[in-house]
């Protein structure tokens, strides 16, 4: 099977992802479902074959060597994409997540006015979280985006694999890919710190030492991005402090409260008309009540300072949801299934 009409069927689709896997025909991911393209399964020669029309001799002998690989592949009929390819059962996957050339805005993406004054700060803190395939990755991309078309920054972003590519523009826009270009987030990180960078884009905060880096760096003047899994602002902040042990936990929560600026979660929401997918999401913005909460451990009452913070920007997730639901947008299942506080949203829509 050629990769490029493949690659080209997923596109034409609108597809999100595309699967390829021994014994199955190729699938495609379009508005969160599954579907097949074709009835044809494919072989393990089939499989191997794709993974070689992807992958350049070294990338195929590292892959060989540690049985999975993240890297990205691009054409420039079509886009970028973003790879992982992986071994099971003896035979050869992939899963393949379709980007896009254009690097999308603030504004094409409806995502909250609080956004652009976030990618305002010159110093701190910024974590955009979600699940897996949420767009977190596209959320900054359109924030790296703002910065560079707005200020005179060096702008070093840290990536696997490197997905939106980012031209020069006001600022200038380095991109380094893990594997590639540095060994880890924790080693690239550490280097940067020497690059003089204004801004820092990392991938994903996976370990302690770089959640630790990334923390410092905040602390020494420069803005630092990343991302977790995570929903919600309290599960975030807590997520990262679990991640030190207990004797180095408080002075943690204090430096967190000091470089923290802001934690946006997000998740996609079928569309109630199946047309595709909405965005719901949650936006905190640290003020001294925050601070407060994460120095003195008491993640817990940071909803009640999220829903009454509506003039700084703040939201919580439900409250985005019951929006989502009162204009139509999603359906009273995917309110319920998406939903942090079931028993409250149920109450307010009779479920």
């Amino acid at each position: 099977m050629n990769i490029i009409e493949l690659l080209t069927k997923a596109v034409e689709a609108k597809a999100s992802d595309i699967h390829i896997t021994v014994a199955s025909p190729p699938m495609i991911r379009v508005n969160g479902k599954l579907m097949k393209i074709g009835e044809t399964r494919l072989s393990p020669e089939d499989t191997k074959n794709i993974v070689q029309q992807m992958m350049t001799p070294d990338q195929m002998l590292l892959f060989k060597e540690k049985g999975e690989l993240d890297f990205s592949y691009s054409n420039a009929g079509l886009g970028r994409f973003r790879v992982n390819a992986y071994k099971q059962r003896g035979s050869y996957s992939m899963a393949i997540r379709i980007v896009t050339f254009k690097v999308p805005t603030i504004e094409e993406l409806k995502l909250p006015p609080i956004i652009t004054e976030l990618s305002k700060k010159q110093r701190g803190l910024i974590l955009v979280t979600g699940p897996t395939g949420s767009g977190k990755s596209t959320t900054l991309a359109a924030m790296i985006n703002y910065m560079n078309e707005n200020r005179n920054d060096h702008i070093l972003t840290l990536e696997d694999p490197i997905e939106y590519l980012h031209k020069h523009n006001k600022s200038v826009v380095n991109q380094r890919e893990i594997g590639n270009d540095s060994y880890s987030f924790a080693n690239a990180l550490r280097s940067a710190l020497r690059q003089d960078p204004d801004v820092i884009l990392v991938g994903e905060m996976r370990d302690l030492e770089t959640i630790s880096t990334a923390i410092t760096a905040a602390e020494t003047g420069h803005l630092v991005l990343s991302t977790l899994h995570t929903i919600g602002a309290a599960k975030t902040i807590d997520r990262i402090i679990d991640v030190f042990p207990p004797h180095q936990q408080q002075q943690i929560k204090v430096q967190l409260s000091s470089v923290l600026e802001g934690v946006i979660s997000q998740q996609l929401l079928p569309k109630a008309d199946e047309s595709g997918r909405v965005a719901a999401f949650e936006v905190m913005v640290t003020n001294p009540a925050i601070r407060n909460l994460i120095r003195e451990g008491k993640t817990h009452q940071m909803q009640t300072v999220i829903q009454t913070g509506a003039k700084l920007g703040m939201k919580t997730m439900d409250a985005s949801l019951m929006d989502l639901y009162r204009n139509g947008i999603i359906n009273k299942t995917a309110l319920q299934k998406y939903a942090v506080d079931i028993d409250m949203i149920s109450r307010q829509v009779g479920m």
